[in-house]
């Protein structure tokens, strides 16, 4: 049962963000800095990735640590209540991720990842 009422739920959803994060922008403006120049979140590619930089036919994927699960980080621990629906929920995060890379790959693009 979760301890805060379905509105105080809803209103603390709508409050995070998918695209245009903070770790989002930094990668942005390091490669903008830099001379890259880069679309957004471009639908015609499988799961819209974060960055496109089409003259390298390159994606770069900006992922929080938390719900990708990244190998050895101290940030993708388990919750220690609902552990059952958490790792079904970071499974299919991880799982799902993997297929996407997959998908650009064979759609001739490079795949980075940044982790947050």
């Amino acid at each position: 049962m979760d301890r805060i009422s379905p509105e105080k739920r809803s209103w603390n959803m709508s409050r995070i963000k998918s695209k245009d994060t903070t770790p989002e922008r930094i990668v942005r403006s390091f490669l903008h800095r830099n001379g890259f120049r880069f679309r957004l979140h471009v639908k015609d590619l499988p799961d819209k990735p974060d960055i496109v930089l089409p003259k390298y036919k390159t994606v770069i994927e900006v992922r929080g640590c938390y719900w990708h699960r990244h190998e050895g980080c101290k940030y993708a621990y388990m919750p220690k209540t609902r552990i059952e629906f958490w790792q079904k929920k970071f499974n299919e995060n991880i799982r799902r991720d993997k297929v996407t890379y997959q998908m650009l790959s064979e759609s001739g693009f490079k795949v980075s990842g940044v982790c947050t």
